[in-house]
């Protein structure tokens, strides 16, 4: 069940919102929480019902880890023995399930092995809970932390808006908005609020996002075939299809959260206005940028020299990241490139050098439209077939008109798209983002206007709605 669809609106939702006001109103906060703990259940078991047991178990061990950690001396040797065991259980279940057949099709290549691959499901949002329960883990084990009652711990791993795909967010953060005044009372505000930003991030995936993942999908799907245009068209539509696609599933799921009062982490902040790579990740996917830089960057940053630990911490960061991302050589090698990147920015800033802007921001936007395709195409050879077909002008010196024929054949074949990308380019460029539409929010007539247009524009083509292409990590 995705945020986006006649099920999600009209029937789920309005029925959480309801039955989680009632059983505060009238049996208390306890209730509440049970009942929201009951609801994100069976929201995670409407999509990956085989998979419930296993979220429901992770979570209850890692409770026993915290309890176990919250016995013993800080850091001593029972603490690490419990954080150990803690890794081995949330890594293990990633690797298992997410790295299994890239490590046999790894030992078949380099040994010319034959070892058969595994028929394994990758569990919907395993990414994304375990890190979040893993940091929860390590803050304790490191006295950031402490036990909390297991109800806020549960409602804090299993919060339906954010359970499957993000954003990330602290225990501390969370646990304090539950014991709120305003946990579990309507707030109408909040639900405006929540109201307008739902509509923008329902919007952003199924006006903008799906129109443009069915196009650049449908280029890579039959690789070799296509030109120079239609590679940078793929290309650009990608680029902008991930912005809109994630960044509106986390506008919902921020959205969502503000019915209940509870406040979710900012997942972007305009990253395609980045200055240079740092500035980027900066501003992507933030709260995983967060959680990798506060629990691999800084562990690794107290060795070496200054420049030589950034780089160390940085490269190292990054190459988790690609792996974390997907199962494949493609994506540890767009997490090397994108560690190169920002470990050229870092030591420009340490030197206090910085390209004109006027050659700074085109130049980054450049740099990610290339580093994507790493990052969308299934293999290493299939990016490098892509590069080939972008830089491949040839035809623009060879047969000048035909190449330009071609262009403008791919522009009256695809006006939709083209129409897609230049208002995509507007809004990521020029137009304010969530984050700053929330702060100068004040309920007015003009915002239920524009959310009732947004949301009624989306409804129309809510039949063709697709998944976020994130739940596939």
């Amino acid at each position: 069940m995705v945020f986006s669809s006649y099920s999600f609106i009209f029937l789920f939702f309005p029925a959480v919102f309801l039955g989680f006001t009632l059983c505060a109103r009238f049996w208390g906060r306890t209730a509440a929480k049970v009942f929201l703990i009951a609801a994100s259940l069976f929201f995670y078991g409407f999509g990956s019902i085989r998979f419930l047991p296993l979220l429901a178990g992770t979570m209850l061990i890692n409770y026993g880890f915290v309890t176990g950690l919250s016995k013993v001396r800080a850091r001593g040797g029972a603490a690490r023995l419990i954080l150990g065991l803690a890794f081995l259980e949330n890594i293990g279940l990633l690797v298992y399930y997410k790295y299994t057949n890239f490590l046999i099709e790894t030992v078949n290549a380099v040994a010319g092995t034959d070892f058969t691959l595994r028929n394994i499901i990758l569990p919907l949002g395993i990414s994304f809970f375990t890190f979040q329960i893993l940091s929860y883990v390590v803050d304790v084990y490191r006295g950031r932390s402490k036990r909390s009652a297991f109800l806020d711990y549960a409602v804090f791993v299993t919060f339906f808006p954010q359970l499957i795909v993000g954003p990330i967010i602290r225990h501390d953060d969370m646990t304090p908005q539950l014991a709120g005044e305003r946990f579990g009372r309507p707030v109408a505000r909040n639900m405006m609020l929540g109201t307008l930003i739902f509509a923008i991030g329902c919007a952003k995936k199924i006006i903008l996002a799906d129109p443009l993942i069915a196009h650049a999908q449908n280029f890579y799907n039959v690789m070799g075939n296509g030109n120079f245009f239609e590679a940078w068209g793929a290309v650009f539509a990608y680029t902008f299809a991930y912005y809109f696609d994630f960044s509106g599933y986390t506008d919902m799921a921020i959205a969502l959260g503000l019915f209940f009062n509870i406040r979710l982490p900012q997942g972007f902040d305009s990253p395609y206005k980045a200055r240079n790579f740092a500035d980027f990740w900066r501003r992507w996917n933030i709260t995983v940028s967060q959680f990798f830089e506060d629990y691999i960057f800084r562990s690794i940053f107290h060795f070496g020299d200054r420049i030589g630990k950034l780089i160390l911490a940085t490269m190292a960061t990054f190459l988790v990241s690609g792996l974390w991302h997907g199962a494949g050589w493609h994506y540890v090698l767009w997490g090397a490139v994108n560690g190169v990147l920002v470990c050229v920015a870092n030591i420009m800033t340490l030197k206090r050098k910085k390209l004109p802007s006027w050659l700074a921001y085109p130049l980054t936007f450049l740099g990610i439209l290339l580093v994507r395709v790493l990052f969308d195409a299934n293999s290493v050879s299939q990016a490098l077939a892509v590069y080939r077909t972008l830089a491949d002008i040839r035809p623009a010196f060879t047969a000048t008109r035909a190449f330009l024929q071609s262009g403008l054949a791919y522009l009256s074949s695809y006006p939709g798209i083209a129409a897609l990308l230049l208002a995509g380019m507007g809004l990521c460029f020029f137009a304010p983002n969530t984050r700053e539409i929330a702060e100068r929010f004040e309920p007015r007539p003009r915002y239920a206007a524009y959310a009732g247009v947004l949301l009624t524009v989306s409804l129309f083509f809510m039949g063709r709605v697709s998944s976020f292409l994130y739940f596939q990590f």
